[in-house]
């Protein structure tokens, strides 16, 4: 079936790019002389600055939703709110931290953190060639140019990693990144990363997905790489990737993994790539912003994500509620626990959200120059996480003991300025904090 994907002008390097600013805000706060903060649930009072930022937003209808989430620690076993709105413009149901939103790339920390329970059981290495799990991927051409003919290609001068796949430096394109010859070959063959609307949208092209993730994987062997591997830092579509390695590696369906090894054991009872026909109702309807004004382009009473995915994507294919991705979350926080027992072990998680980029990757110029990249998500000084193209964003800091979030559905999300506006509103707030304490 045809379905419109990411394929979009509109979703552009800067749109991305803001995905994941939120984390350089974080860690300049870290080492701050505050810890775990008793706080009612709804903590207004304490986020005031943010406070004001969503209901700017929702005051003036630019959003139907802005919903922030917050959690102090490990042991605290809810998130705090800020914000609200409703689940669509013009409908009286209120977000919650029950209501679903469609998390694109806030995926890919969860995909990174499944790779790194193979990886501590021994079933996939971090540097292990990804050839020897997925032998297509053995002998790989790399384009000379970019942009260019796929005909004029070199041989890959080593073997794309786990690692490479886990930090976007395998040198693999993107269906919303690659230009030229090989986003069109991306959108013929059906190497989607997501998905957005069963409704036609201006600028968006529909494309046929690939049936099924291993035939997926399959054609994207056949593609060459736009750069060598472990040369780039360019964002790709290695994570979606790494849920074919995932299913050969574990012996199962990638979404049973997730479900299994992640999912059930955390206790996110509201984490899919189809949402099911009875849950549509806590569903958010996602708007394009067109001269400020927002259209809706997937409502939840007709939503693509109420099919199930012909390729289930570990890059950008989940919807998860504020309160699924907090417990997420807070199993990092906890370096792997979460309400007594071990999702992961310790070690799984501190070398997934460290810096694991290779030696020899030369980052200036990319999103992450300056900083790091960990399985599935940026690393910088004390902050691990990532943000979806709808405007959501997730984040862990260490550093602080704090865990984040913004909620809302939009697209392109740089249509607002809210994830500056977000950084600046929580660095104030925590600032503020830190000021009260240290008066106190």
């Amino acid at each position: 079936m045809s379905v419109h994907t990411l394929a979009s002008p509109a979703l552009s390097r800067r749109s991305l790019l803001r995905g994941s600013a939120l984390f350089a805000g974080g860690a300049a706060l870290s080492g701050l002389p505050f810890g775990r903060m008793a706080f009612a649930h709804d903590v207004a009072e304490s986020w005031p600055a943010l406070a004001a930022l969503a209901d700017k937003y929702v005051a003036s209808r630019k959003l139907a939703n802005l919903f922030l989430t917050f959690g102090w620690g490990a042991s605290e076993d809810h998130p705090h709110t800020v914000g609200g709105g409703t689940l669509a413009l013009g409908k009286p149901t209120t977000v919650d931290v029950d209501s679903l939103y469609r998390i694109y790339s806030m995926s890919k920390p969860i995909t990174g953190m499944a790779t790194m329970i193979l990886i501590d059981e021994g079933k996939l290495g971090l540097d292990q060639p990804v050839h020897e799990i997925l032998p297509a991927f053995r002998d790989m051409q790399v384009l000379i140019d970019p942009e260019g003919p796929l005909e004029d290609v070199v041989p890959a001068t080593q073997p794309i990693t786990i690692r490479m796949l886990l930090t976007h430096t395998s040198g693999l394109g993107y269906q919303i990144i690659s230009k030229g010859p090989l986003q069109k070959a991306y959108n013929e063959l059906g190497l989607v990363g997501g998905r957005v609307s069963r409704l036609p949208i201006p600028g968006i092209e529909p494309v046929t997905p690939a049936p099924g993730l291993a035939e997926w994987a399959d054609r994207l062997a056949t593609l060459p790489l736009m750069y060598q591997p472990a040369t780039k830092w360019s964002y790709s579509c290695s994570i979606d990737l790494l849920g074919r390695v995932i299913e050969v590696a574990s012996g199962m369906p990638f979404e049973t993994f997730l479900k299994q090894r992640i999912f059930d054991p955390c206790g996110m009872t509201s984490t899919w790539m189809q949402v099911p026909a009875s849950e549509a109702h806590r569903l958010t309807d996602n708007y394009g912003i067109v001269g400020g004004t927002p259209f809706p382009i997937d409502p939840a009473a007709n939503s693509v994500f109420l099919d199930p995915p012909e390729v289930p994507a570990g890059g950008g294919g989940l919807v998860s509620s504020p309160k699924d991705y907090d417990r997420f979350l807070r199993m990092l926080l906890g370096y792997g626990r979460l309400d007594g027992r071990f999702i992961m072990s310790e070690e799984a998680v501190r070398v997934g959200t460290s810096n694991l980029l290779p030696a020899s990757v030369d980052t200036s110029g990319s999103w992450v120059a300056g900083e790091g990249h960990g399985a599935g998500g940026r690393v910088s000084g004390s902050s691990f996480g990532w943000g979806g193209a709808a405007g959501t964003l997730g984040a862990v800091d260490f550093g602080l003991g704090l865990r984040s979030c913004l909620w809302t559905q939009y697209m392109p999300s740089e249509a607002y300025p809210i994830r500056d506006e977000f950084l600046a509103a929580m660095q104030s707030d925590l600032e503020a904090m830190r000021a009260k304490k240290m008066a106190a």
